[in-house]
C-alpha cells in the first residue's frame, strides 16, 4: 500500500504554506488596493497600547476583520466607537499567521449625519436621565472675575476675539489652557483642560480662575464632535469652576452646551459674558456715589433743621432766671415795706409805755430777739429761693455743654467732610495756569510793543523821506536861494524889496547877509564869479 502511495505521480504544482499565503496576500492586495467598506463597528475596545486599533466591520450577512495603525489614528477627525456606522477606506491584506483576512483603514468617516445624530441623542439621553442637564446645579457666573480661563487653540482667531473683547470692556487676567479642538484627541485634551484649571489652588503662583471658557469657532458636526464626548460633558459637569460654552456658532449645538453654567452664541459673546463694561460700572457707581451724596446732604440738612428748631425751643439763660430774679426783687421790696411797718408799730407801742431804762433794756432786747428771729426766717426764705434759683440755673447749664457740644460735633463731621477737598494742590495748579497766561501775555506784550516800534518806524522813515522830497533844502541843494527881510519873513517878490533894505539869504551850505541896491543904478564891480550870490528872483542885485 505504501509503494502505491509513493508511486502515484500528478501534474499539480507543489506549494509550501508560506507560498500560498504570500500568493494570496499579493493577489487580495492587487484586487483590492483601496477600497471603501461601509459598516458598523464591532468589538471596539479603544486604542492598544501600541496606539494600533482593532476591530470588526459588519452587516446583517457578514464581518470584517479591520485594523487601523497608529499614524492614521491620529489623523481621524473623529474618535471611533462600539455600534458606529462608518465608511472605512483603506486596502484589503491578509494576515498569514492565522489565515485570515482584514482591511488597513488609512480613514475612517460617519457613514452620515444620521449615524451621528443617533448615536448623539443617545448620549443626550443618558446624560440627561442622569440630571446632567437640570438648571438646578447650574452656577451662578460671578458679576466681577479677576481671573478667566480659556480653553481653546492657541492660534485661531478664537482666543484673538476673545481677548480682544475682553480689553474693551473690562481688562482683566487671561489664563489659557492650549488645546486641540478638532480630532480624536480634542475631547479629551479639553476636558483634561477642564480638570487641569480646577485643580489649581486658590492661592498658588497660578491663579485659580472664577470662570472657565471653552470655545471653538464654527464647523460640521464632525468637525465639533470631540465636544460631543461623554468624558468632557462629564468633566464640565463636575467642574467647580462655573464654564461658558462658546463652541460653534448660533446654531450649533454640542453636549457641553447642555452642562455648561451659561451658553454663548460664539465666542465674542462669551467674553461679553463673562465680564461687564467697566465704563458702564464706573457710571453706574458715579451716579450711586452722586446719589449717595445728595441723600446725605439731605439728611443732614434735615438733621440740621431738627436742630435748630430745637434749639430754639430751648429757654435761654435770661428766662431762666427770669422768675428766680422776679421773686427775689420782690421778697426783697417785701423784706423792706415790713422792716419799715414793724418799726412803725414798734413806735406805736413804744410812745404809750412809760419809759425806764430796765424796761427800755428789756423791750430792746426783745425787739433784738424778735428782729433776729425775722431776720432768720427772712434769711432761709431767700437762701431757700437762691438754692431753688441756683438748682434751675445748674439745670440749665447742664443742658448748654450737651447742646454745645453736638454742635461742635456737627462743625465737626461738616470740617471732615470738607477737609477731603480743601487742598493745596488746586490752588497750585491755579497758579501754574495764572503763570502760564502771564507768560503767554508777556510775550504777546513784547511781541506787540515790537510790532507797533516797527510800524512806528516804518511811518517815520517814509515822513522823513516825504520831508526831505518836500523840504526848500532839496530846492537850495540845486542852486536856489532863500531870501528873508530882517524879521524872518521870506521874500517871495522883488517888488517887496526897498532900496538899501537888509536881506537874509540862506544857501545850501549857510547862510550871508545882503543889502538891496536898484539894480540898473549899482556902481559897484561884479564881484568874482565864485563870490557871486544866488539871484532872488527880482531885478535889483544884491552884494
Amino acid at each position: 500500500m505504501s509503494d502505491f502511495f509513493t508511486e502515484s505521480k500528478t501534474n499539480a504544482a507543489e506549494y509550501t504554506v508560506s507560498e500560498i499565503s504570500g500568493a494570496l496576500k499579493r493577489t487580495v492586495e492587487d484586487a483590492f488596493g483601496n477600497v471603501r467598506v461601509r459598516g458598523e463597528i464591532s468589538g471596539y475596545r479603544g486604542p492598544h497600547s501600541s496606539g494600533h486599533a482593532y476591530f470588526c466591520l459588519k452587516d446583517d450577512r457578514a464581518r470584517l476583520d479591520a485594523v487601523v495603525w497608529k499614524t492614521a489614528m491620529a489623523r481621524l477627525k473623529f474618535r471611533p466607537e462600539e455600534g458606529m456606522e462608518v465608511i472605512a477606506t483603506g486596502r484589503l491584506t491578509t494576515y498569514p499567521g492565522k489565515s485570515n483576512y482584514q482591511i488597513v483603514i488609512d480613514n475612517l468617516e460617519p457613514a452620515g449625519a444620521g449615524a451621528l445624530m443617533a448615536l448623539l441623542e443617545e448620549r443626550k439621553r443618558r446624560l440627561a436621565a442622569e440630571g446632567l442637564f437640570e438648571a438646578g446645579r447650574k452656577r451662578r457666573l460671578p458679576f466681577m472675575p479677576k481671573v478667566i480661563g480659556v480653553v481653546t487653540s492657541p492660534t485661531g482667531s478664537v482666543i484673538r476675539d476673545i481677548i480682544h473683547r475682553i480689553k474693551d470692556r473690562f481688562p482683566l487676567h487671561v489664563l489659557v489652557w492650549p488645546v486641540r479642538v478638532q480630532g480624536e484627541t480634542s475631547g479629551a485634551e479639553v476636558a483634561a483642560a477642564v480638570n487641569g484649571f480646577n485643580a489649581l489652588a486658590g492661592g498658588g503662583p497660578v491663579p485659580r480662575p472664577d470662570v472657565l471658557i471653552v470655545a471653538r469657532g464654527g464647523g460640521s458636526l464632525e468637525d465639533l464632535w470631540g465636544f460631543n464626548d461623554e468624558a468632557l460633558a462629564r468633566a464640565v459637569a463636575a467642574s467647580r469652576i462655573p464654564v461658558i460654552s462658546a463652541v460653534g456658532h448660533e446654531t450649533d449645538w454640542t453636549l457641553i452646551d447642555f452642562v455648561a453654567d451659561m451658553r454663548a452664541p460664539t465666542p465674542t459673546g462669551a467674553a461679553e459674558i463673562a465680564v461687564p463694561v467697566k465704563a458702564e460700572l464706573e457710571a453706574n457707581l458715579a451716579s450711586l456715589a452722586a446719589r449717595l451724596k445728595a441723600g446725605a446732604s439731605r439728611n443732614f440738612e434735615r438733621k440740621r433743621q431738627a436742630m435748630r428748631a430745637a434749639a430754639r425751643a430751648l429757654p435761654t439763660p435770661d428766662q431762666l432766671l427770669a422768675l428766680p430774679r422776679r421773686h427775689f426783687d420782690e421778697a426783697t421790696t417785701r423784706l423792706s415795706r415790713a422792716l419799715i411797718v414793724s418799726t412803725e408799730r414798734k413806735r406805736a407801742r413804744l410812745g404809750g409805755v412809760r419809759l425806764s431804762s430796765t424796761t427800755l433794756s428789756r423791750r430792746i432786747e426783745e425787739w433784738r430777739r424778735l428782729t433776729d428771729r425775722d431776720l432768720l426766717r427772712a434769711q432761709a426764705a431767700l437762701r431757700g429761693i437762691a438754692r431753688e434759683s441756683r438748682a434751675r440755673l445748674l439745670r440749665s447749664a447742664s443742658q448748654l455743654p450737651r447742646c454745645a457740644d453736638a454742635a461742635l460735633a456737627l462743625k465737626k463731621k461738616r470740617l471732615q467732610a470738607l477737609q477731603p477737598r480743601i487742598s493745596v494742590q488746586p490752588l497750585l495748579r491755579a497758579r501754574k495756569t495764572a503763570r502760564d497766561r502771564l507768560g503767554l501775555a508777556t510775550r504777546r506784550h513784547d511781541e506787540a510793543v515790537v510790532r507797533g516800534l516797527e510800524r512806528l518806524r516804518g511811518r517815520l522813515t517814509q515822513a522823513d523821506r516825504l520831508l526831505s522830497t518836500l523840504s526848500h533844502k532839496a530846492i537850495l541843494a540845486r542852486g536856489f536861494a532863500l531870501v528873508t527881510d530882517i524879521s524872518g519873513e521870506v521874500v517871495r517878490r522883488a517888488a517887496d524889496i526897498a532900496p538899501g533894505a537888509a536881506l537874509g539869504i540862506e544857501f545850501a551850505d549857510g547862510k550871508t547877509n545882503a543889502i538891496a541896491t536898484s539894480g540898473t543904478d549899482a556902481a559897484r564891480p561884479r564881484p568874482k564869479p565864485a563870490d557871486k550870490p544866488k539871484e532872488a528872483g527880482g531885478q535889483g542885485s544884491l552884494f
